[in-house]
């Protein structure tokens, strides 16, 4: 059973800081050191923290990074081998004995080189063990990331149910995943100022990842869905600060004061997509894969693209052009065999 949100409960957040959300208490597992680094002394320890916590902003890219450093170390501690004598062979072997895909390695591989180098710098390794391995080679042509077609897409917002908030609220998140090629952690985290009015058209300005901040101008059939959204949820003339997007209580249809996270999002597009009878593969990344090679294959210079998807790398949007590399059945069923 899900669990209902408590009104008193929903309000209490509503007074945070803008993109700013509760601390987490750190587990056990956080706040102890690896038994390798503990062994090694003051200097260790102080690089241990300075990499994982002062060096890396990303809390996604320092828990991953945490993980890959904690299991090599563990690995190592398990071959009686101190931080100090660790050989490029040990690293080769870790490498080689992971069960994982070639781009999984590469970030292993890219987390212990990246802390080594600060126990060198530290004096607390001559030099780097991992510098001289090379990873497995990866070349990426295409994203892996599943395209939603236009179709698809179309059926999906016909299928929306537009007579109460919830569903004027799952109708303008998927359209703005859809006319701004924004990501999904973009979206949860838009606040509320972040719609405003330039004069001759409306615009969101998007919180994106890399500390980027980008204004997307709002196209009219979107402004009437937000817009719509916001009327239903009497949220027209809110406080700047408060999530755009927001909770439910249960299945009441009712709004709380709380924000929407990534995951909330995600879960309710692959629910509404459940409900549309659409692959399951699909994600909400997956608008992002259709709109970029909607305006390639209308011919929208590349660039332009780029700047609407926020990549520093025209190679990162050509990953998500899908116009030419797909195989398709009818090549298949020519094969002669």
């Amino acid at each position: 059973m899900k669990k209902i949100v408590d009104k008193a409960d929903a309000f209490s957040t509503e007074y945070l800081p803008a993109r700013i959300s509760a601390p987490k208490t750190a587990t056990k597992r956080e706040s102890t050191l690896p038994v390798l680094v503990e062994r090694a002394g003051s200097a260790a320890q102080f690089a241990w923290e300075e990499f994982i916590y002062g060096k890396i902003r990303n809390p996604h890219t320092r828990a991953a990074y945490e993980r890959a450093i904690r299991r090599f170390l563990d690995h190592c501690q398990g071959l009686s081998t101190p931080l100090p004598s660790i050989s490029p062979r040990d690293v080769g072997t870790y490498l080689d004995g992971l069960d994982y895909a070639p781009a999984t390695k590469k970030l292993h591989l890219s987390a212990i080189r990246h802390f080594f180098d600060t126990l060198v710098t530290r004096h607390v390794t001559m030099l780097n063990p991992a510098h001289s391995v090379r990873g497995d080679r990866l070349q990426v042509m295409e994203g892996k990331t599943p395209e939603i077609t236009i179709p698809q897409a179309r059926r999906l917002m016909q299928s929306l149910d537009s007579s109460h908030a919830v569903g004027l609220r799952d109708r303008a998140i998927i359209a703005i995943m859809i006319y701004t090629a924004a990501r999904v952690g973009a979206v949860a985290s838009l606040r509320r100022g972040d719609l405003y009015d330039v004069g001759d058209q409306y615009c969101l300005r998007f919180a994106e990842k890399g500390g980027k901040s980008r204004e997307i101008p709002v196209r009219h059939d979107l402004q009437q869905f937000v817009r719509a959204y916001l009327s239903a949820g009497e949220m027209e003339y809110a406080n700047k600060s408060n999530p755009l997007f927001r909770t439910t209580i249960g299945k009441t249809k009712k709004l709380t004061h709380n924000g929407m996270t990534a995951g909330d999002i995600t879960r309710m597009v692959k629910r509404r997509m459940r409900d549309a009878c659409l692959p399951a593969r699909l994600s909400p990344h997956s608008f992002r894969v259709a709109t970029i090679t909607d305006l390639l294959s209308q011919g929208v210079p590349l660039e332009d693209v780029q700047n609407l998807a926020g990549h520093a790398d025209p190679r990162t949007t050509r990953l998500y052009d899908r116009r030419n590399r797909k195989v398709t059945r009818n090549i298949v069923e020519r094969i002669s065999v």
